[in-house]
């Protein structure tokens, strides 16, 4: 591969509308505070149920904002690089939804 492709790989950005960054910011920040919660439980020795309980809802929430990402990806990086004639991108979606797949 040459210099000038390896760069353009390491430096795609997804561009998100505002409206969807800031639905991702706030399922994350709730997220954020349910691990911070469950690290606290795991300190006070709470019932290992109701930790993997709180793991599980966290999973849900983490998988939330995974088909929200890969909804975006398909419906804007995807179609975008197709339209271009880039059919590399399917192989790297499905490793992507490879890697979601691994749970």
């Amino acid at each position: 591969m040459n210099e000038e492709v390896q760069n353009s790989e390491h430096c795609r950005k997804s561009h998100h509308p505002e409206h969807v960054k800031k639905d991702l910011t706030n399922r994350l920040n709730r997220i954020e505070g349910q691990i911070r919660g469950i690290k606290g439980m795991v300190e006070r020795d709470e019932y290992c149920d109701d930790i993997i309980t709180q793991l599980a809802a966290t999973q849900s929430a983490l998988n939330s904002v995974a088909k929200v990402l890969l909804q975006g990806h398909l419906k804007g990086c995807v179609v975008d690089r197709l339209a271009e004639g880039d059919e590399e991108v399917l192989d790297e979606l499905l490793v992507t939804i490879q890697k979601l797949m691994r749970k």
